[in-house]
């Protein structure tokens, strides 16, 4: 059984799925059960709500071809918006995929939730990173004196966690700790130390120059951004939210809110030998065998005649095209909302200026 990974890779610092599908790839291509070449292959996996069309073009062309389908979210409580996307997603998965995976079972419980049709076919499986970039080689003894943490995130959305970084930056106490932001965000920092996006390998290098890393999203199903500095051997201090809890284990602490966020933080640092001893996530071989498996399970079911795949048919895909007027609509929405808060903004920003001018 052969797999194609349908998404555009991106080189460099880009999000946590992208720098996941690179791994898995390339875990495939060393067992030489992966085409480059979507036609090619028995099984197809997808990401999330990306690459509809081509989904939908090659079940079409190729009925009997496994389609799998890799989700996040939900999309509404990752972004405080954008239900109608979920919806789209829902209703996608239910009538073109042949499995589902879910990143974690928090995703997979607010997903049925939100009204996802449960399949034959559902796995959980959590993200893991390149193990020849994120590991503990090198990684710089603790120092009680000082210590360091970190943080990162790719995207800039608030939900990820920028209250408390505001918060940390204002009343941590920079006698006993340093730290560091990397990559993208919506505010800017007095104290913590902003490093722009930078690459997988040069990420890598800094977790493993810091003790204790901070995840403060809301709703985040899978953080590939966790699991990279897990792997890199850091202790983690994290918001009791999402699949945090599913993922960290014993190997951090959790917080709620502003209000016990430094107990965290100090009781990790108070103990850290024991929070890094508890450290054990799964490595990209067990991930990419696990994927093969659920897929290779779903194959196997449908050559046994036991399982038939699902086919394109009139009511399909007239559903498919109201899915894609609604996603057009709702992106035209986007753009215009997008357009007027950057608009608001730099009226906001003039006017700021004139008062500092005539001041």
């Amino acid at each position: 059984m052969k797999i194609n990974i349908l998404y555009d890779f991106r080189q460099g610092p880009w999000g946590g799925g992208n720098q996941f599908l690179k791994a898995l790839r390339e875990y495939f291509k060393r067992e030489r059960v992966y085409l480059e070449n979507p036609e090619d292959a028995d099984v197809i996996l997808f990401n999330s709500h990306h690459f509809f069309d081509d989904v939908f073009d090659i079940k079409k062309k190729y009925p009997d071809k496994i389609l799998i389908h890799r989700v996040d979210g939900p999309v509404f409580l990752i972004r405080g918006k954008d239900k109608v996307i979920d919806k789209i997603i829902f209703q996608f998965n239910s009538l073109f995929a042949d499995g589902t995976i879910f990143q974690s079972n928090w995703s997979r419980k607010e997903c049925h939730k939100l009204g996802m049709k449960k399949l034959k076919y559902e796995a959980i499986i959590m993200n893991a990173p390149d193990p020849t970039i994120f590991n503990t080689i090198e990684k710089k003894l603790f120092n009680k004196k000082k210590k360091k943490l970190i943080a990162t995130s790719w995207s800039p959305n608030f939900i990820k966690g920028f209250d408390i970084y505001k918060y940390l930056d204002e009343n941590l106490d920079f006698s006993k700790y340093e730290m560091i932001f990397i990559g993208n965000s919506p505010i800017g920092y007095k104290n913590i130390k902003w490093i722009r996006p930078v690459p997988s390998e040069e990420v890598a290098k800094i977790l493993k120059e810091h003790d204790i890393y901070i995840i403060a999203s809301r709703n985040d199903p899978c953080s590939n951004t966790l699991i990279e500095a897990l792997h890199c051997g850091l202790p983690v201090v994290a918001r009791n939210s999402g699949g945090h809890p599913e993922i960290i284990g014993g190997s951090g602490e959790f917080f709620n809110d502003e209000e016990d966020i430094l107990i965290a933080i100090n009781k990790v640092a108070n103990n850290y030998e024991y929070y890094q001893s508890q450290i054990d996530l799964p490595r990209i071989d067990n991930i990419g065998d696990r994927y093969y498996r659920f897929s290779e399970n779903i194959y196997k079911d449908f050559l046994n005649g036991n399982y038939y795949s699902k086919k394109v048919n009139i009511l399909s895909t007239a559903k498919f095209i109201d899915m894609k007027l609604k996603t057009t609509k709702w992106r035209i929405i986007s753009r215009f909302q997008n357009l007027y808060r950057k608009c608001l903004n730099l009226i906001k920003g003039n006017i700021k200026c004139k008062k500092q001018m005539h001041i």
